[in-house]
């Protein structure tokens, strides 16, 4: 502690320095009319020296005085260094050693944006990054409290205050430790303890509890170990499917995120198309708000993989929906390859069959930079067009002007070359300019 004192207290001598330094500085350009390009100068050496002062000052554990080099945040919200923390714990202290707070638990959460940027500031000063405190695999440790942690999933049958609190701390840790995600399914009936509320309805009147129940739900399937356990809940995918229609936005979106980590199995998207997904998933992507639209498309096209789920979406009028979006502008590239996907079904084909839809692919095809989009327009050009006559008289007729197909075939990439050749090869047999 006495070091840590020293290089405190050198640290604050010398920013007291500098402030005074710079108010000096100050003081005479402020005061002076004809202040020389030197004094301008100065001011801005002593203002980068004081920047870096105060950093450096950020960056240092509170316990040690030293760079940090695994930050992790306390309980009481302040921030230390991993093995200065962790050997004050160790000694049997529950207090947080700055604010003297009693600790509501021992859990040490990495503060992964203080490491990066000591991380920055290190490598821009040509200084070695501080190791960071790491297991036996190298990959960063991250501790854990399952009394707590258990203890938190019991008060989900608690008052709806600690429910609240619970969910709020559940939803942080289950975003920040994977270690929490891992160990989650450890406890006895798991998911009935942690959806229970969201059953009894007690979240109606509370869109954040279910907004963070649905939002741990979520965290809790980036662990693949976990996807069977999920699907196999009978209550669990209903709950989703039910959450892609009430809430905030935050916890539909993040609805429709689960179920598409959900249809990575054929079994569960024909589980989850059946459970009466489509409709919700369609109506959120229809609403167009940005930060849910992209995830109701990534949803519908895992679940489009199957080709029950892709009828069923085509009956809804998802051909209709991704069109109007597209012709708006909204996430293109994205609908585009759900469009691409639809386009194989005949139902699809049909509806995609306008003259107008073929007129915007081509456009589209001419104006965007992605090559991938530009291979999902020609996909569905093919689909829809190259038994169509009609239709291949417009391509040819645009061909004439623009030569879109033509420039594919010599540019595309090799799916997009492969489909515009065959409709070029078409277009070539029934008419006689050449595209």
């Amino acid at each position: 502690m006495a070091e840590k004192e020293v290089s405190s207290a050198a640290a604050g001598g010398r920013e007291e320095e500098l402030k005074k330094e710079l108010q000096s500085v100050v003081k005479k350009i402020v005061d002076e009319d004809n202040y020389g390009i030197e004094i301008t100068l100065k001011a801005i050496s002593i203002l980068s020296d004081l920047s870096d002062t105060v950093l450096t000052k950020k960056f240092r554990c509170p316990i040690s005085g030293e760079i940090m080099g695994d930050p992790v945040v306390l309980s009481s919200g302040l921030t230390y260094d991993r093995p200065s923390i962790q050997k004050w714990l160790n000694e049997g202290n529950l207090t947080c050693p700055q604010s003297k707070e009693v600790l509501s638990h021992t859990i040490l959460t990495p503060n992964c944006l203080v490491r990066k940027l000591i991380s920055s500031w290190c490598k821009g000063h040509g200084v070695a990054v501080p190791r960071s405190h790491q297991d036996s695999n190298g990959e960063m440790s991250t501790e854990f409290d399952r009394v707590y942690f258990n203890s938190l999933v019991t008060k989900m049958f608690s008052s709806l205050t600690d429910r609240k609190e619970a969910a709020k701390e559940l939803r942080r840790l289950t975003t920040a430790a994977p270690s929490y995600r891992a160990v989650f399914f450890e406890f006895t009936d798991p998911i009935s303890r942690l959806i229970g509320p969201i059953l009894e309805g007690s979240v109606d009147s509370d869109p954040e509890l279910q907004e963070d129940l649905i939002t741990t739900f979520m965290n809790l399937l980036v662990d693949s170990d976990n996807m069977k356990l999920v699907a196999d809940h009978p209550d669990a995918i209903p709950l989703l499917i039910k959450s892609l229609e009430f809430g905030t936005i935050e916890t539909r979106k993040n609805a429709a995120v689960a179920l598409s980590m959900l249809s990575s199995d054929n079994d569960r998207r024909l589980l989850i198309g059946n459970a009466g997904a489509p409709m919700p998933l369609l109506q959120l992507l229809r609403e167009g708000h940005p930060i849910a639209m992209k995830e109701a498309a990534s949803a519908i096209l895992n679940q489009c993989v199957e080709y029950n789920n892709k009828e069923k979406f085509i009956e809804l009028g998802a051909v209709k929906v991704l069109l109007e979006k597209i012709r708006e502008g909204k996430l293109v590239d994205e609908l585009i390859n759900l469009v691409a996907q639809l386009s194989t079904h005949p139902k699809a084909v049909n509806e995609l069959s306008e003259l107008d839809t073929v007129h915007c692919l081509l456009g589209i095809i001419r104006e965007t930079e992605s090559e991938r989009t530009k291979e999902n327009c020609v996909a569905i050009l093919y689909n829809v067009c190259l038994n169509d006559v009609g239709l291949l008289k417009v391509i040819w007729t645009e061909g004439i002007e623009h030569q879109t197909l033509a420039k594919l075939v010599d540019t595309g990439t090799a799916r997009a070359k492969r489909k515009a050749t065959a409709l070029a090869t078409k277009i070539g047999k029934l008419f006689p300019t050449v595209l």
